[in-house]
């Protein structure tokens, strides 16, 4: 039975927000967010050139069905919400339906998926916005999305970007917070051919922080928790001695979102 539909417009109109693709890393939050969504209990992600060149996101999780897969593509095409009424009770990452359309619109983009029980998986290209190819394949259970030649069509956005070290930065920041807030999932992240951390997916928090964070560090963190009948808050604190000038190692999360 089909999962992904076009939402009505006046569905869309409550909830679109322009452009979701501003550099790399926007592009790899919104992948692995979708990974995420899809129940993968192991997410992998490979970047070239800090992104620019070449951006790989595989997954374990449901991947989609064939006949959804060009309406994957489509602006407001989702398969997490249908009705007005569903915006009061989101537990998704991502709902707008915008992503794979925008990323589409201004790169290369190639998928392979195959859901549980396909004989065979779907390979569709597209670029551009403008599809190459739609098939059948050899795939494994799961989804792969590659993005190649970002803003190849729009060369002025360009300028904008940083150079190739800080925009592969800004994915391996967003990558860790991800990992951070989903310690049930275990995450690969590779730059340029080498694997910069790997988390194990136990459901561990303190492993995934071990993971992510230098080991000086990591192993000086203070589990705190605290909560009451309106909330609960829980997490690792360091020690003040290892306190720093700027806020790039704090991590806050919202119900599993990063603030």
């Amino acid at each position: 039975m089909s999962r992904v539909r076009v939402l009505d417009k006046e569905v869309y109109e409550l909830i679109a927000a322009g452009e979701v693709v501003e550099n790399p890393a926007s592009v790899v939050k919104e992948l692995v967010e979708n990974a995420i969504d899809a129940g993968a209990t192991s997410v992998e992600v490979e970047i070239s050139s800090g992104g620019l060149s070449s951006i790989r996101v595989t997954d374990n999780g449901c991947g989609i069905e064939k006949d959804d897969v060009r309406k994957a593509f489509l602006r407001h095409a989702t398969s997490k919400i249908a009705e007005r009424e569903d915006l009061n009770s989101i537990h998704t990452l991502g709902f707008r339906g915008e992503a794979l359309a925008a990323i589409a619109s201004v790169a290369r983009v190639r998928l392979i998926t195959r859901c549980p029980g396909e004989a065979f998986g779907t390979e569709y290209r597209i670029s551009g916005s403008t599809e190459e190819f739609f098939g059948e394949t050899g795939a494994k259970e799961g989804t792969t999305i590659i993005v190649s030649d970002l803003f190849f069509n729009t060369p002025a956005r360009m300028k904008f970007l940083k150079k190739d070290v800080s925009e592969g930065n800004l994915v391996r920041s967003n990558v860790e917070r991800l990992s951070l807030s989903h310690p049930e999932i275990s995450f690969r992240f590779i730059r340029d051919g080498k694997t910069v951390f790997t988390t194990p997916g136990t459901g561990d928090a303190y492993q995934a922080v071990f993971s992510v964070f230098p080991r000086e560090i990591a192993e000086e963190m203070i589990y705190v928790s605290y909560g009451d009948e309106r909330c609960h808050v829980e997490g690792y604190a360091s020690k003040p001695d290892l306190s720093r000038k700027s806020r790039s190692w704090q991590y806050l999360y919202v119900n599993g979102r990063y603030v």
